[in-house]
């Protein structure tokens, strides 16, 4: 059985880790490129941020309504048939994994130059991924408190980092005149074409935003749930959405828009201009660090989506298996651990994951944004929790997010047929699962 270990603060510091990975330092110069002009490369980021904002409300009231482990697969099979609750968080667990696995690459390609001798080999990243990976493993099988104790660290680690390259605008060299970044890359479009520059710049920008949605699988973690997930979303989102603007702003008036467009790792030229020749060191251990912490939390929070499922008795109980000291699910940890693994050895670029995710990732948190109307039908009378408030936040949010999965078919899709073919392949398994485990029972 789960207890809670977690408090207001360890939660925050968890959404934040969970939301900022490596996106903020590598999908600026894809928003650039997709939107084409400076006006709605801000336009993305600030919509996106208001868009967010509604959606973190949203998840807050469904988290509070319904304080569960496992939460995001729980609120689908309480809400909507089991097989659909299943086939969208085996879709979900399989592309955590894949993030995973693409973060940690990424992380590595950054911190190898700084271990080993020029030229660095395809084995020294994988020894450095697989290394990570596994120290990471280790310090979570601990328990909850040590990643917990972990991830609030490298939690704040990436605040004070990320505060770091901001002020980049008050004492850095600038790459070219700010009058010329603003007015950097002014084009002009049709009604139609605009429409999906800023579609296809927003699926960059809601990846980037993501994760604050994992937190309602932490429910039985939380101590008193229905207070402190309302309030660590709100403030997490709060701290990320300033952070989030303030190092678009400095990436535009140093760098210049077109150097963004150009620049897949715009974080190494903004500390170029920042620190000289350093800069590029610079980074490189702060998106390792921040990679740390995206890792750390995917270790967290992917065990308790399958303690949910076992639960509801979709998967084998051994899923469901905690241990009462350290309330750690070690053989579910184990199995992601391993899943990330496979998933590295057979991986694609960082951009082509993305059109991949994003598919399953909008469909799922637009059904389950929607779980907020449900909820509130079915409790009518025993809930006095946190509520949104106005339904025109969520339903805004639900609406944005179907524009951004239109959005990604439309820029990649193949990708997203890709994705498709996952989540849909969940049905099978899902009735294969359920006739297996049925025989099982009987066989008892």
């Amino acid at each position: 059985m789960i207890k809670p270990r977690l408090g207001f603060f360890d939660l925050s510091m968890l959404i934040i880790s969970m939301v900022i990975g490596i996106g903020i330092f590598r999908t600026p110069q894809i928003v650039a490129q997709k939107a084409g002009t400076v006006e709605l490369f801000f336009a993305a980021w600030i919509i996106g941020a208001v868009i967010s904002v509604f959606g973190a409300l949203t998840f807050a009231e469904i988290g509070a309504r319904y304080p569960v482990a496992g939460g995001f697969y729980k609120v689908f099979s309480y809400c909507y048939h089991p097989a659909f609750a299943f086939m969208l968080n085996w879709s979900l667990v399989i592309i955590n994994a894949s993030s995973a696995a693409s973060v940690a690459l990424i992380g590595a390609e950054y911190l190898a130059p700084l271990i080993y001798p020029a030229p660095v080999s395809e084995f020294h990243i994988q020894i450095i991924v697989v290394g990570i990976v596994l120290i990471l493993y280790g310090i979570n099988m601990l328990g909850i408190r040590s990643g917990a104790t972990t991830q609030n660290i490298l939690s704040g680690l990436k605040i004070l980092l990320i505060l770091f390259f901001s002020s980049a605008i008050f004492f850095a060299v600038q790459a070219t005149p700010i009058e010329s970044n603003l007015n950097s890359g002014l084009i002009s479009n049709s009604g139609s074409n605009l429409l999906l520059a800023f579609g296809a710049g927003l699926i960059s920008v809601f990846f980037t935003y993501g994760g604050y949605q994992n937190t309602i699988n932490f429910g039985e973690d939380i101590k008193e749930p229905q207070r402190n997930i309302p309030k660590a979303i709100f403030f997490s989102m709060a701290i990320i959405l300033v952070l989030y603007m303030a190092i678009n702003i400095s990436y535009v008036l140093i760098l210049g828009f077109d150097n963004i467009k150009s620049s897949p790792l715009v974080a190494v030229a903004l500390a170029n201009q920042m620190l000289g020749k350093s800069g590029a060191a610079f980074t490189s251990i702060a998106i390792f660090i921040s990679v740390l912490g995206f890792l750390n939390s995917a270790l967290m929070y992917n065990p308790r989506i399958w303690y949910a499922m076992a639960d509801d008795k979709v998967l084998p109980s051994i899923f469901k298996k905690v241990n009462e000291k350290k309330q750690v699910q070690e053989f579910s940890l184990t199995v992601f651990t391993i899943l990330i693994l496979i998933m590295f050895f057979s991986l694609g670029t960082f951009e082509k994951l993305l059109s991949y995710v994003m598919f399953t990732d909008t469909i799922s948190l637009a059904t389950a944004a929607f779980c907020v109307f449900i909820l509130r039908r079915k409790q009518i009378l025993v809930y006095k929790g946190f509520k949104v408030g106005n339904s025109i936040f969520p339903i805004v949010f639900i609406i944005t997010i179907c524009f951004v999965t239109i959005s990604v078919i439309i820029d990649d899709p193949l990708r997203s047929l890709y994705g498709l073919v996952v989540f849909a392949f969940g049905f099978l398994l899902f009735h294969f699962l359920k006739l297996f485990l049925k025989k099982e029972d009987s066989s008892v």
